[in-house]
């Protein structure tokens, strides 16, 4: 009853800040758009079965998931090695070091993509350092397209990636790789025959973090993409703002929110069965 009561002024700010918002964007889901593009009040499925029965929207889902699960794997490959760096060092130096690896995130996300932009344009600096070399004739297309959305991405899930890395890392009972060096395994053997398998659930849950963040993604495409690149957060934005359609895009950001959610409970699952593996 303590904890209720203890919880209950957090609770009621989760109410208003997003239960209430979410509600009334479920309530307008629910209404009509006219043939004259006008909202009608109404108490009808029909947006979300225009979107479930559209082919441009199956395939922005397939683009988004693809997009957003190739980027959150390759954003916790190269965590892993940053998190086992930081799990190696010494106490004293392991606050400074993740410190330094989620440094990224204090740092506005749009200012980092602004500097990603000039690095990678046709007249940044990777571009004019392989014209230069002699190694590219033409610029390479480096944004404007799906390989910038993903750079970015992956950039920025990085230091997700590698908080969930570091706690899941951390559970690890290093005397299982003592055995193993001790029975004879080198390093590399010892990686792959224990302490890999031994930190899989905690990929896994940092993978499907990840995978969360990337699919609600909106700057990086918006910005990276050029107005190239659609996903389901840009075609959200598109709806609401540029077609006016606000039915379409409330059932469109409500079917995006059931699989996040979705999805998060999968990721507490695995973290939860991680914690109970330690």
């Amino acid at each position: 009853m303590i904890g209720w009561l203890l919880a209950a002024p957090a609770l009621a700010v989760l109410a208003l800040a997003f239960l209430w918002p979410m509600a009334g964007l479920f309530r307008i889901s629910l209404n009509r758009t006219t043939e004259t593009g006008a909202m009608e009040t109404a108490l009808t499925t029909e947006s979300y079965g225009k979107l479930l029965g559209d082919e441009f929207i199956r395939e922005l889902v397939w683009n988004t998931l693809v997009l957003a699960g190739s980027s959150a794997a390759i954003a916790v490959a190269l965590a892993l090695p940053v998190a086992l760096m930081v799990r190696a060092a010494s106490p004293r130096w392991r606050g400074p070091l993740a410190l330094m690896a989620i440094a990224p995130l204090l740092v506005s996300g749009t200012a980092r993509l602004i500097g990603w932009m000039a690095i990678l344009g046709d007249n940044g600096l990777i571009n004019a350092l392989l014209m230069g070399l002699g190694l590219r004739e033409t610029p390479w297309p480096l944004i404007n397209n799906w390989t910038g959305v993903r750079i970015g991405l992956v950039e920025s899930l990085m230091p997700y990636a590698v908080l969930v890395l570091i706690a899941g890392l951390g559970r690890l009972d290093p005397r299982l790789e003592e055995a193993a060096a001790t029975l004879g395994a080198g390093r590399v053997r010892t990686f792959f025959r224990v302490t890999l398998p031994l930190a899989a659930p905690a990929l896994l849950a940092a993978w499907l973090l990840a995978l969360v963040l990337g699919i609600s993604a909106f700057i990086t495409p918006r910005l990276m993409g050029g107005g190239r690149v659609f996903v389901l957060a840009t075609e959200i934005y598109d709806q609401a703002l540029e077609y006016v359609n606000w039915p379409a895009a409330s059932a469109l950001a409500m079917l995006l929110l059931g699989g996040l959610v979705l999805l998060m409970l999968l990721r507490a699952a695995v973290a939860k069965f991680a914690g109970g593996r330690a």
